[in-house]
């Protein structure tokens, strides 16, 4: 080791990444917010200071790590025997979720007068999930709930300024004595899996116009959650119900919380398999239109699905740089070595490509009304989700491998970051659902392809290797949607391939040129192997890896 660097850092250990602004400290995340919100852009950071101080604390990861050491309890029953049906949780996990819920991302930019604040959600989720990633769960449905519920005019008036509220409320109590609500999801049941319309829950109408639900749900999170949107057989098929945990007269609905589900990722977030014995629910949309009203349930999850992917991604590639920049090995700083060099750009390209593609889905949330926001949306959040929640475990897993035999100790965080890695994928529909979901966006929205296509070309001219892609791409676009029998069997190749070159568009009109450069070349002209470290001789590895740098607050 020479002699600076021992001066420098005597015992060769890097700082905690701590104490700095978890926002402005991230430049790549900061440039994907300044593509997107433009003039807006310095008012909408501003906004995030707060939580990007509070996600950069020792307390705040402190809290992360402590909410996944204690996991929660079930408590099925009380000392008496009565069923109560709860679950308990450690007091870090209070703190993470009153503090994100404070921060606004639970539903509150349904309801904001603030300019684009689905966009400013979608920063602050980013930059603070990642400590804790279980408590996203519940701070995600509660986002997606709304949308759905908007379905009927009188339940989302009477739910949605609760469950946007920026107060965390816990409990089990009358939901409109509380000063905030959270919501759930059931869909899963055993023996269907992502083929929900074999559900077998059973809704039987009543007299008085409400339901009552019989039967399970295989995965459900968040069970102490105070309602839950949930998809069960009524008499004219399948609907959705929202079925609150208490009842409007105070008493418990008879939900019966089975057994936590052991994971393999977070361990703070308690999810569980249920059983409805008779429990009551009142119809969200018409009977038969189960999946139809749910469906923008299902969108909005999917869309925090890249945007937790993204999360995760960052912070690995934020721990990896951060480490390597302090630790030396053969008389240099890891960081200035050119192996290592490459290793954190190749990690950062996707990192970097899968924020700018979250954020633009983001952005497109804000304008419901427009025709080819909403194509756009519909045809790239299936693809952003099967591509971006594809890659998080091979960055994770080499950006825990930056760290050497201290990123697979528990206490450095990064085992958390790998088990979580795959959850995403899995969640809102396999990568196969997703692409599949593609090819019906073919069949069903014609104008889905020429919205994704106005997008991409908007980065025209700038790479001849880019503009040679699209045109491929767009070609086997139209002949999949002439052949869709046949093109099943290459939906995952075409959906990676369409993700990979709205990624291309994005960097290249917003990011820096050597990210961009370097991103066209590896993923789009083929100049990569898929090794990570394998950028070519004309990536600018320095630039990139630095810029991947968390801002130092020494």
């Amino acid at each position: 080791m020479s002699t600076d660097v021992f001066q420098r850092n005597p015992i060769n250990q890097p700082r905690p990444l701590v104490g700095h602004n978890g926002v402005r400290g991230d430049a790549g995340l900061v440039a994907a917010v300044r593509a997107q919100a433009g003039e807006q852009a310095d008012a909408l950071l501003d906004s995030l200071d707060e939580l990007g101080l509070e996600a950069g604390s020792a307390e705040t990861r402190e809290h992360g790590m402590l909410a996944n050491e204690h996991p929660p309890a079930l408590r099925p029953v009380d000392r008496f025997g009565t069923r109560i049906d709860e679950v308990e949780f450690h007091p870090s996990w209070h703190h993470m979720m009153s503090r994100g819920i404070a921060h606004g991302l639970g539903a509150t930019p349904w309801v904001s007068d603030e300019p684009l604040p689905h966009l400013r959600r979608a920063a602050g989720y980013i930059a603070w999930t990642p400590l804790e990633p279980g408590h996203g769960c519940p701070i995600t449905m509660t986002y997606a709930s709304v949308p759905a519920l908007r379905s009927d005019d009188a339940l989302a008036k009477e739910w949605t300024d609760l469950l946007a509220s920026t107060s965390y409320d816990f409990g089990l109590r009358e939901p409109h004595t509380k000063r905030g609500l959270l919501a759930g999801m059931g869909m899963t049941e055993k023996q269907g899996g992502s083929d929900v319309r074999t559900n077998v829950t059973r809704a039987d109408r009543q007299d008085d116009g409400s339901y009552r639900l019989t039967g399970h749900k295989w995965f459900t999170s968040a069970p102490m959650n105070d309602l839950f949107l949930v998809l069960a057989q009524a008499p004219d098929g399948l609907s959705c119900f929202v079925l609150p945990r208490v009842c409007p007269d105070g008493s418990r609905n008879d939900v019966r919380i089975v057994r936590l589900k052991d994971k393999l990722g977070n361990r703070s977030n308690a999810s569980s398999e249920l059983e409805f014995h008779g429990a009551y629910a009142i119809r969200l949309g018409n009977e038969g239109a189960g999946v139809l009203t749910i469906i923008e349930m299902v969108a909005a999850t999917r869309l925090d699905c890249v945007l937790g992917s993204t999360s995760l991604m960052r912070r690995a590639v934020a721990e990896a740089s951060w480490h390597v920049s302090q630790r030396a090995a053969f008389g240099a700083t890891l960081i200035d070595q050119p192996a290592m060099t490459n290793v954190v750009a190749d990690l950062a390209l996707e990192a970097e490509a899968a924020t700018h593609l979250g954020l633009r889905l983001a952005r497109a949330v804000e304008a419901p009304h427009d025709d080819q926001e909403k194509a756009l949306r519909r045809m790239a959040l299936p693809l952003a989700k099967f591509w971006v929640c594809k890659r998080t475990p091979t960055v994770t897993v080499e950006a825990m491998e930056c760290l050497g035999g201290n990123g697979y100790a528990e206490e450095s965080g990064m085992p958390l970051l790998v088990r979580e890695s795959p959850l995403n994928s899995i969640w809102e529909g396999s990568g196969n659902v997703n692409a599949l979901d593609l090819l019906r966006v073919l069949a069903r929205s014609p104008e889905a392809i020429e919205a994704w296509r106005a997008e991409v070309t908007l980065a025209a001219g700038q790479h001849a290797a880019l503009d040679r892609a699209v045109d491929a791409v767009l070609a086997d676009l139209h002949a999949a949607a002439a052949d869709l029998g046949s093109a099943e069997g290459r939906a995952r190749s075409l959906t990676a391939r369409m993700a990979v070159l709205l990624q291309a568009s994005l960097l290249v009109r917003h990011s820096t040129p050597e990210v961009a450069d370097a991103f066209v070349a590896s993923r789009v002209a083929g100049q990569w192997d898929g090794v990570y470290g394998t950028l070519s001789a004309s990536a600018d590895v320095t630039a990139i890896a630095r810029r991947a740098l968390p801002a130092d607050p020494a």
